[in-house]
This record gives structure tokens, sequence and C-alpha cells, in this order.
């Protein structure tokens, strides 16, 4: 085990930690199992308490641009209250349930290019320190599987995935931000509609799944963005296909005015999203979201390779910013 050097408050004769996360992807509203490493510096250390938090790379859309940075969304205490001497070695598991709204960081095994890692901070002797930021994978829960491979049966394909700050109004949304699956129209529905775009908030009792299109402009009008809502139980069993299939013809018949369904906005100043001012797709594009539902034709393992350098790139930036600050 190579253990990762602190060299920040606590100095370079500190302890040093690795916390490593169970194998496997954990579940939204699921538990996330692991241990954290320490191993003693060159004299005893009192270690008062060990943090993981959550941090997520997410993007915030302003009037004219968008920015991205990292945000912690939930924070677990997991030990502390003991003296590490000086050279010892020592490892301290842990069991936390992550929250529902988790973003999903991959389907069918495929990376879908969602930063999302886990931060361990340790308090010694009245100093902090964070160590690096480990990724955290976490896979879609059934429910949320079974839409998206409906989706992929009925012929839209995935494009990108992104997390977006801001609330969706109307909704029971719990998390500062959101999650965006963004998928493209199947043929029936492209001369309708630019793309699609998912997001699913998970809850105790089941799931909110709230539908945004683009739609396309037409000789007599201009092209808006419709949004829709949708609630489902974690166990219920349904013809997905069917039932998916409704739900987008709901989406794309919408003959509401423009502006009317600000009441689900997915900002609390705006009532849809600026699509002309998008960065273009994000480092999920055009990853292949499985062998079944919304793969749309990968190049070897070369995009997701790409994404995951990427999501690393990301990562590690954080942490040098944060050894400069």
């Amino acid at each position: 085990m190579v253990f990762k050097r602190l060299l920040g408050s606590l100095g370079v004769g500190g302890p040093t930690v690795d916390t490593v996360l169970d194998p496997g992807p954990a579940l939204p509203g699921g538990t996330l199992r692991g241990q954290v490493h320490l191993k003693g510096g060159n004299a005893d250390f009192d270690i008062e308490y060990i943090t993981l938090e959550l941090v997520a790379r997410v993007e915030a859309e302003h009037e004219e641009d968008e920015s991205e940075g990292s945000i912690a969304f939930e924070r677990y205490t997991v030990g502390g209250g003991f003296r590490l001497a000086e050279g010892e070695e020592r490892s301290v598991p842990f069991s936390v349930t992550l929250p529902w709204e988790t973003p999903i960081t991959e389907l069918y095994g495929q990376p879908l290019g969602i930063a999302l890692g886990v931060r361990t901070e340790l308090s010694v002797a009245g100093a902090k320190d964070k160590g690096d930021i480990d990724p955290l994978t976490v896979g879609p829960l059934p429910v949320q599987e079974a839409v998206l491979e409906a989706l992929g049966q009925l012929d839209f394909g995935f494009k990108s995935a992104d997390l977006e700050y801001g609330r969706i109004g109307g909704t029971g949304q719990q998390l500062p931000f959101y999650q965006e699956i963004e998928i493209t129209p199947s043929p029936r529905y492209a001369h309708q509609v630019n793309e699609i775009e998912v997001t699913f908030l998970a809850n105790p009792a089941g799931l909110e799944v709230v539908l945004e299109a683009d739609k396309r402009g037409g000789f007599l009008f201009s092209g808006h963005d419709a949004l829709t809502r949708f609630t489902v139980g974690h166990h219920d069993s349904r013809d997905w296909n069917a039932e998916v299939d409704g739900w987008i013809r709901q989406l794309v018949e919408h003959r509401a005015p423009h502006g009317h369904e600000s009441h689900y906005g997915h900002h609390g100043h705006d009532e849809h999203h600026h699509h002309g001012h998008r960065s273009g797709p994000g480092i999920g594009t055009a990853v292949a979201a499985g062998a079944a539902g919304l793969a749309v034709g990968v190049v070897g393992g070369m995009v997701a390779a790409e994404v995951v350098d990427e999501v690393g790139d990301f990562f590690e930036g954080e942490e040098e910013g944060e050894d400069e600050g």
C-alpha cells in the first residue's frame, strides 16, 4: 500500500492517509463502505476526527456564459479521538449512506463523464488537512436503469451528462445541483426536438423523472423548451417501453404557451435553459451507455478512457489549487 503524503498544515513529518473504497459502484441512497488507512509521522499525533466529504464538479449557467467549480454536498465524521503513534499503521473502517440524489457516474459499466469523489480530511491538534480526492463510482437504481433502458429500446441515444447548479422548481429536490442526462431523439421525434434532457430526483419513496425537450422551431414559431415531470416508485412494475413512450409523447406534444413551464423552471431566476449559451457537449459526449439501451457508437474504449483522464485531471487540479492556497 502506497500512502499519500499530506503536505499542508501538518507538515512533511505528519501522518499520511489513504482512503480505499470497497470495489464496485455504490447506489444513490445506498451504503458506501471502505477504510481510511493512516500511517503515523515522525512523532505521536492526536487524531481529533476523520471526515469524509463528497465532492462534485458542477456547471453554473449565467446570462452570457457558464462556469465550472467543485461543490461539497455531504460530510461524514467516520473516526477520531485517538492517538496515532510514531510510524503506527492503523485502518479505520467506515460505512456511510449516500444522499438519494447522488449523481450517476456510470451506466452499464461505462463512465458518463461525471466528476464525483470522496475527499478525506484529518483534524490533528487543531489543524485540518485535506487529502487526495478518491473517485466515487455510482451506478443507477433499478428504476433509473429501467427508464434509461426503455429510452434506448425506443431508439434514443446517449449524448452527454453533466451536473447543473440550481434547483428545479416544484420538485422535492434536496441537493443544490441536479444531474442532466442529455439524449438524442429517436428518428420518430427528430423533426420535433433537438435533444431531450432527463433528470432523476430520487427519494426514499421513489423517483421524480423530469424531462425537458429542446423543441425545434418552424415556419410560424420559434424553438423553445418544454418540460414535464413524472413520479414512479422504486418497486413499480410497468411496461417501461410503453410508459416512457407515453412520457415522451406528452412532452413533445406539449402545446402550452411559451413560458408556461416556469413552475418547474430549472432556475429560480430563469424559466428555461439558454441553450444557445451552452459550451457544447461535455466530456461524456458519445460515451456508449453499454451493451443494451443508450449505446451510440464508441470507438473501442477510447472515449471512455478520455473521460476517465479528464475526470482525473479535474480532481488533481482541485488538489493542486488547495495546496497553493
